[in-house]
């Protein structure tokens, strides 16, 4: 069957989240008087993305709602006892940073315009539909997208396969239909292929060096590669165009 619509990851997929995050940071902490804590903005920035990481795990488990994540992230980055007021203008300050740098990739537009005519659209995050609705809209592409979906809306998160399915469901068509493409080798692209999705893992970084390339996502270095990718449909056997 032929693939009829693509669901998106966001963040290093469509987004330039590590770029933007980067560069929002080291202006964040020499606005806020930070920077002299830190021996350098990546520590500082390791840290935050420690943080991150841990919240996350904190919610996806069921442990504390979304905007507690961001709360305590921010108290534990900070190593203040804040209240949830000051908590959150810290983190409003950062955002206005972080928001400063945002940009899509530059293979974005080019794949949205080449697959617009042939494929239907739609967004899949482990997120909040706040978070990635509003970063959609300010990147210009909200409506290129018939459904954002995210994990603290849904109850589930990728790599679970009722996340995926829940995606599916929103098309109106069964996975075998559907393509994901995801940054993340695990979450994201084998997450969709057991998922019963044409997984495609976007690997802008080049050649995987952590192992073997995983079986079942098909890897492609650029989105520039993917019509070729959704035209041919090669789930069955014929390597993918990634060398």
């Amino acid at each position: 069957m032929p693939i009829r619509a693509v669901v998106w990851d966001v963040d290093d997929t469509l987004f330039d989240y590590t770029t933007a995050d980067r560069a929002g940071m080291r202006a964040h902490l020499g606005a806020e008087g930070l920077l002299d804590g830190y021996v350098s903005v990546e520590q500082a920035l390791l840290r935050w993305r420690e943080l991150t990481d841990q919240q996350w795990a904190r919610f996806s488990a069921g442990e504390t709602d979304w905007e507690s994540t961001r709360r305590d992230r921010v108290r534990a980055f900070v190593d203040k006892p804040l209240s949830d007021t000051e908590a959150d203008a810290w983190f409003e300050r950062y955002i206005t940073h972080y928001e400063g740098a945002w940009a899509l990739f530059p293979d974005v537009l080019p794949v949205l315009d080449a697959l617009a005519g042939s494929h239907r659209h739609a967004v899949l995050s482990n997120s909040s539909i706040r978070v990635q609705d509003r970063k959609l809209r300010v990147l210009g592409v909200r409506d290129r997208f018939e459904s954002v979906l995210c994990a603290a809306e849904l109850g589930v998160h990728k790599p679970a396969a009722e996340a995926f399915h829940a995606a599916c469901t929103a098309l109106a068509l069964p996975p075998h239909e559907v393509a994901y493409v995801g940054d993340h080798p695990e979450i994201d692209g084998r997450g969709a292929a057991d998922a019963g999705l044409l997984s495609v893992w976007i690997d802008r970084a080049g050649p995987h060096t952590g192992g073997d390339v995983l079986a079942g996502p098909h890897r492609i270095a650029s989105l520039a590669e993917l019509p070729a990718l959704l035209g041919s449909d090669t789930r069955f056997g014929a390597p993918s165009t990634f060398g």
